[in-house]
């Protein structure tokens, strides 16, 4: 895994999560597991945990009741979204435009909060305009 080696022999499962199968290259003697080089690898949470909490994200329950809903602590919650959402964020590529790109251009005033002179300005003008 770690130096790109095919060869690479099964050593058993993980002890804290029988569910993970343990390796160890052939080449270069490093260990690795299931969720090595992923978003979810160095942590102790078991795979079905980090699904459930990637399904409640997209159902966009709080961190605390994610917590609630997976049993952990509010703030293992808070570290396990936000490491799912920065490993999704750099999974993705950057849209590559090509060809004939068409953009039309919109300009939207959300509103006038603090400026109401701006807004007597415009209803003057429309009022004018008629």
């Amino acid at each position: 895994m770690h130096c790109a080696s095919a060869e690479i022999n099964k050593q058993g499962r993980d002890p804290t999560q029988p569910e993970r199968q343990k390796y160890r290259c052939k080449d270069c003697g490093r260990w690795f597991d299931d969720l090595s080089e992923t978003i979810l690898a160095g942590h102790h949470q078991p795979l079905r945990t980090w699904v459930l909490c990637l399904y409640f994200m997209g159902l966009n329950l709080s961190n605390r009741q994610i917590g609630q809903e997976l049993g952990l602590h509010k703030d293992d919650a808070q570290r396990m979204t936000q490491q799912l959402r920065e490993g999704i964020e750099s999974k993705q590529s950057l849209p590559v435009l090509d060809g004939e790109v068409e953009a039309d251009e919109v300009y939207v005033v959300a509103g006038h909060k603090g400026n109401p002179e701006a807004v007597k300005k415009k209803r003057a003008k429309a009022v004018g305009a008629d």
